[in-house]
Protein backbone atom coordinates (compact mmCIF):
# COMPACT_ATOMS: atom_id res chain seq x y z
CA UNK A 1 0.00 0.00 0.00
CA UNK A 2 2.57 2.48 0.97
CA UNK A 3 5.22 1.77 -1.86
CA UNK A 4 1.32 2.11 -4.23
CA UNK A 5 1.15 5.56 -2.55
CA UNK A 6 5.15 6.44 -3.10
CA UNK A 7 4.32 5.74 -6.86
CA UNK A 8 1.24 8.12 -7.20
CA UNK A 9 3.56 11.14 -5.55
CA UNK A 10 5.75 10.30 -8.55
CA UNK A 11 3.36 10.74 -11.03
CA UNK A 12 1.65 13.84 -9.34
CA UNK A 13 5.41 15.16 -9.61
CA UNK A 14 5.37 14.28 -13.41
CA UNK A 15 1.69 15.75 -14.03
CA UNK A 16 2.54 19.08 -12.34
CA UNK A 17 5.28 19.41 -14.75
CA UNK A 18 3.56 18.71 -17.92
CA UNK A 19 2.40 21.70 -19.66
CA UNK A 20 -0.97 21.95 -20.78
CA UNK A 21 -0.77 25.90 -22.19
CA UNK A 22 -1.27 26.71 -25.53
CA UNK A 23 -3.35 28.30 -27.99
CA UNK A 24 -7.17 26.57 -28.43
CA UNK A 25 -9.75 26.19 -30.74
CA UNK A 26 -13.35 25.63 -30.73
CA UNK A 27 -15.76 23.73 -33.46
CA UNK A 28 -19.04 23.90 -33.36
CA UNK A 29 -19.76 20.24 -32.98
CA UNK A 30 -18.26 20.29 -29.52
CA UNK A 31 -15.23 19.31 -30.25
CA UNK A 32 -12.06 21.31 -28.13
CA UNK A 33 -8.09 21.44 -29.96
CA UNK A 34 -5.82 21.82 -27.09
CA UNK A 35 -2.95 22.88 -29.80
CA UNK A 36 -0.20 22.16 -27.35
CA UNK A 37 -0.80 18.92 -27.68
CA UNK A 38 -2.60 18.81 -31.43
CA UNK A 39 -5.32 16.72 -29.59
CA UNK A 40 -9.28 17.37 -30.33
CA UNK A 41 -10.92 16.72 -27.28
CA UNK A 42 -15.23 15.81 -27.70
CA UNK A 43 -17.07 17.35 -25.26
CA UNK A 44 -20.78 17.89 -24.35
CA UNK A 45 -21.28 20.91 -22.40
CA UNK A 46 -24.67 21.43 -20.83
CA UNK A 47 -26.11 23.99 -18.32
CA UNK A 48 -28.14 23.99 -15.04
CA UNK A 49 -31.68 23.17 -16.38
CA UNK A 50 -33.47 24.98 -13.23
CA UNK A 51 -32.78 28.92 -13.85
CA UNK A 52 -29.86 28.61 -11.28
CA UNK A 53 -28.50 31.99 -10.81
CA UNK A 54 -24.95 31.78 -11.54
CA UNK A 55 -22.42 34.43 -11.26
CA UNK A 56 -18.83 35.49 -10.67
CA UNK A 57 -19.98 36.42 -7.11
CA UNK A 58 -21.65 33.68 -6.99
CA UNK A 59 -20.35 30.68 -8.40
CA UNK A 60 -22.40 27.25 -9.59
CA UNK A 61 -20.82 24.15 -9.16
CA UNK A 62 -18.95 21.86 -12.20
CA UNK A 63 -19.01 18.23 -12.99
CA UNK A 64 -17.07 16.55 -15.55
CA UNK A 65 -18.46 13.27 -16.92
CA UNK A 66 -15.47 10.79 -17.95
CA UNK A 67 -16.88 7.69 -20.10
CA UNK A 68 -16.16 4.42 -19.44
CA UNK A 69 -13.85 2.66 -22.22
CA UNK A 70 -15.96 2.44 -25.23
CA UNK A 71 -18.75 3.89 -24.36
CA UNK A 72 -19.67 7.16 -25.57
CA UNK A 73 -19.45 10.77 -23.24
CA UNK A 74 -23.05 11.10 -24.61
CA UNK A 75 -24.43 7.94 -23.13
CA UNK A 76 -25.01 9.77 -19.50
CA UNK A 77 -27.53 11.55 -19.54
CA UNK A 78 -28.64 10.22 -17.03
CA UNK A 79 -26.03 11.34 -14.46
CA UNK A 80 -25.74 15.09 -16.26
CA UNK A 81 -29.85 15.59 -15.78
CA UNK A 82 -28.61 14.52 -12.12
CA UNK A 83 -25.92 17.56 -11.93
CA UNK A 84 -27.92 20.45 -14.31
CA UNK A 85 -30.85 19.61 -12.11
CA UNK A 86 -28.85 20.75 -8.75
CA UNK A 87 -27.40 23.58 -10.71
CA UNK A 88 -24.08 22.06 -11.80
CA UNK A 89 -22.05 22.84 -15.22
CA UNK A 90 -21.40 20.18 -16.69
CA UNK A 91 -18.75 18.69 -19.19
CA UNK A 92 -18.43 15.00 -20.87
CA UNK A 93 -15.72 14.47 -22.01
CA UNK A 94 -14.62 11.25 -24.61
CA UNK A 95 -10.97 10.60 -23.36
CA UNK A 96 -10.71 7.96 -25.99
CA UNK A 97 -9.78 8.66 -29.81
CA UNK A 98 -8.69 6.12 -32.63
CA UNK A 99 -5.38 7.44 -32.89
CA UNK A 100 -4.60 6.57 -28.92
CA UNK A 101 -2.84 3.18 -27.77
CA UNK A 102 -5.42 0.66 -26.80
CA UNK A 103 -6.43 -0.29 -22.91
CA UNK A 104 -3.26 -2.11 -22.01
CA UNK A 105 -4.61 -5.55 -21.13
CA UNK A 106 -1.47 -6.67 -18.86
CA UNK A 107 -1.13 -6.83 -15.21
CA UNK A 108 -0.05 -4.95 -12.90
CA UNK A 109 -2.53 -2.37 -14.17
CA UNK A 110 -1.28 0.12 -11.63
CA UNK A 111 1.47 0.16 -14.08
CA UNK A 112 0.65 -0.21 -17.05
CA UNK A 113 -2.71 1.47 -18.18
CA UNK A 114 -1.01 4.49 -16.10
CA UNK A 115 0.13 6.18 -19.23
CA UNK A 116 -3.77 5.55 -20.53
CA UNK A 117 -4.98 7.93 -16.99
CA UNK A 118 -2.43 10.19 -17.23
CA UNK A 119 -3.14 11.64 -20.64
CA UNK A 120 -6.83 11.74 -19.04
CA UNK A 121 -5.70 13.73 -16.16
CA UNK A 122 -4.15 16.15 -18.52
CA UNK A 123 -6.86 16.49 -20.78
CA UNK A 124 -9.11 17.29 -17.76
CA UNK A 125 -6.63 19.92 -16.80
CA UNK A 126 -6.48 22.13 -19.44
CA UNK A 127 -10.38 22.07 -19.59
CA UNK A 128 -10.17 22.85 -16.48
CA UNK A 129 -7.88 25.80 -17.12
CA UNK A 130 -9.13 26.60 -20.31
CA UNK A 131 -13.08 26.67 -19.75
CA UNK A 132 -12.73 28.73 -16.12
CA UNK A 133 -12.10 31.87 -18.48
CA UNK A 134 -15.22 31.03 -20.45
CA UNK A 135 -17.98 30.22 -17.75
CA UNK A 136 -16.39 32.71 -15.24
CA UNK A 137 -19.88 32.25 -13.45
CA UNK A 138 -18.82 28.58 -12.05
CA UNK A 139 -16.14 27.06 -9.59
CA UNK A 140 -13.62 24.85 -11.20
CA UNK A 141 -11.86 24.87 -7.95
CA UNK A 142 -14.04 22.99 -6.20
CA UNK A 143 -14.73 20.02 -9.35
CA UNK A 144 -17.08 17.22 -8.92
CA UNK A 145 -15.60 14.36 -11.19
CA UNK A 146 -17.84 11.45 -12.14
CA UNK A 147 -16.83 8.41 -14.14
CA UNK A 148 -17.64 5.07 -15.20
CA UNK A 149 -15.17 2.24 -15.41
CA UNK A 150 -11.51 3.43 -16.65
CA UNK A 151 -13.01 6.85 -16.64
CA UNK A 152 -13.91 6.14 -12.67
CA UNK A 153 -9.90 5.36 -12.87
CA UNK A 154 -9.07 8.88 -14.56
CA UNK A 155 -11.29 10.25 -11.48
CA UNK A 156 -10.05 8.92 -9.02
CA UNK A 157 -6.10 9.76 -10.62
CA UNK A 158 -7.00 13.61 -10.85
CA UNK A 159 -8.13 13.73 -7.27
CA UNK A 160 -4.89 12.07 -6.13
CA UNK A 161 -2.90 14.39 -8.43
CA UNK A 162 -5.14 17.66 -7.43
CA UNK A 163 -6.93 17.46 -4.57
CA UNK A 164 -6.92 20.88 -3.54
CA UNK A 165 -9.34 21.48 -6.86
CA UNK A 166 -11.37 18.37 -6.40
CA UNK A 167 -14.69 18.12 -3.57
CA UNK A 168 -16.29 15.20 -5.16
CA UNK A 169 -15.63 12.10 -6.79
CA UNK A 170 -18.09 9.56 -8.25
CA UNK A 171 -17.23 6.81 -9.50
CA UNK A 172 -19.44 3.86 -11.52
CA UNK A 173 -17.64 0.72 -10.70
CA UNK A 174 -14.00 2.05 -11.81
CA UNK A 175 -11.64 -1.31 -10.43
CA UNK A 176 -7.96 -0.13 -10.97
CA UNK A 177 -6.82 2.96 -9.63
CA UNK A 178 -6.98 3.58 -5.92
CA UNK A 179 -9.99 5.53 -4.35
CA UNK A 180 -8.09 8.58 -2.98
CA UNK A 181 -8.12 8.57 0.98
CA UNK A 182 -8.86 11.96 1.54
CA UNK A 183 -11.11 13.66 4.59
CA UNK A 184 -11.71 16.63 2.34
CA UNK A 185 -13.05 15.14 -0.91
CA UNK A 186 -16.47 13.35 -0.24
CA UNK A 187 -16.84 10.18 -2.16
CA UNK A 188 -19.85 7.79 -3.65
CA UNK A 189 -18.83 4.39 -5.69
CA UNK A 190 -21.59 2.15 -6.72
CA UNK A 191 -20.45 -0.90 -7.58
CA UNK A 192 -21.51 -3.84 -9.99
CA UNK A 193 -21.63 -7.04 -8.55
CA UNK A 194 -20.08 -8.94 -11.62
CA UNK A 195 -16.53 -8.47 -11.17
CA UNK A 196 -14.46 -7.50 -8.11
CA UNK A 197 -11.67 -4.34 -7.91
CA UNK A 198 -8.38 -4.56 -7.83
CA UNK A 199 -6.52 -4.89 -4.24
CA UNK A 200 -6.52 -1.58 -1.98
CA UNK A 201 -8.85 0.20 -4.89
CA UNK A 202 -11.50 0.56 -2.50
CA UNK A 203 -11.86 1.84 1.90
CA UNK A 204 -11.78 -1.43 4.35
CA UNK A 205 -13.87 -1.06 7.58
CA UNK A 206 -10.82 0.73 9.08
CA UNK A 207 -10.80 3.59 6.33
CA UNK A 208 -13.90 3.84 6.06
CA UNK A 209 -14.22 5.12 9.64
CA UNK A 210 -11.79 7.72 8.93
CA UNK A 211 -12.88 9.08 5.58
CA UNK A 212 -16.32 10.11 3.75
CA UNK A 213 -16.05 7.55 1.11
CA UNK A 214 -19.87 5.56 0.45
CA UNK A 215 -18.84 2.31 -1.53
CA UNK A 216 -21.95 0.77 -2.57
CA UNK A 217 -22.73 -2.87 -3.89
CA UNK A 218 -25.93 -2.72 -6.43
CA UNK A 219 -27.03 -6.38 -6.46
CA UNK A 220 -27.57 -7.92 -10.00
CA UNK A 221 -25.71 -4.76 -11.37
CA UNK A 222 -23.34 -5.59 -14.36
CA UNK A 223 -19.85 -3.48 -14.77
CA UNK A 224 -21.14 -3.03 -18.63
CA UNK A 225 -24.30 -1.85 -18.23
CA UNK A 226 -23.85 0.96 -16.10
CA UNK A 227 -24.48 3.29 -18.67
CA UNK A 228 -27.56 5.15 -20.10
CA UNK A 229 -28.15 1.77 -22.60
CA UNK A 230 -28.21 -0.33 -19.36
CA UNK A 231 -31.34 -2.18 -17.83
CA UNK A 232 -33.63 0.85 -16.92
CA UNK A 233 -33.91 -0.17 -13.31
CA UNK A 234 -30.58 0.27 -13.30
CA UNK A 235 -30.32 3.60 -14.65
CA UNK A 236 -33.03 4.40 -11.92
CA UNK A 237 -31.20 3.13 -9.62
CA UNK A 238 -27.90 4.41 -10.00
CA UNK A 239 -29.86 7.92 -10.81
CA UNK A 240 -31.60 8.11 -7.54
CA UNK A 241 -27.85 7.08 -5.69
CA UNK A 242 -26.56 10.01 -6.93
CA UNK A 243 -29.18 12.10 -6.14
CA UNK A 244 -29.25 10.98 -2.95
CA UNK A 245 -25.55 11.93 -2.40
CA UNK A 246 -25.57 15.13 -3.48
CA UNK A 247 -28.73 16.21 -1.91
CA UNK A 248 -26.79 14.65 1.33
CA UNK A 249 -23.61 17.30 1.09
CA UNK A 250 -23.71 18.97 4.04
Amino acid sequence: MQKTLKKLFILSALALSTSVIGATSYANDGVITDESRKRTIPTNITLPSNNAECTEQVKCPVAFINAGYGISHNEYTFASNVFNQRGYLTIAVAHKLKSDPYLNREQPYLTTRMENWHRGVVTLKFLVDELSSKYPAYDFTKLTLFGHSNGGDISALYGSIYPNEVSTIITLDHRRMLIPRNKNIRVLTLRGSDYPADADVLLNDSELNKFPVTQIIIEKSRHNDMYDGGPKWLVDRMSKEVERFLDSKS
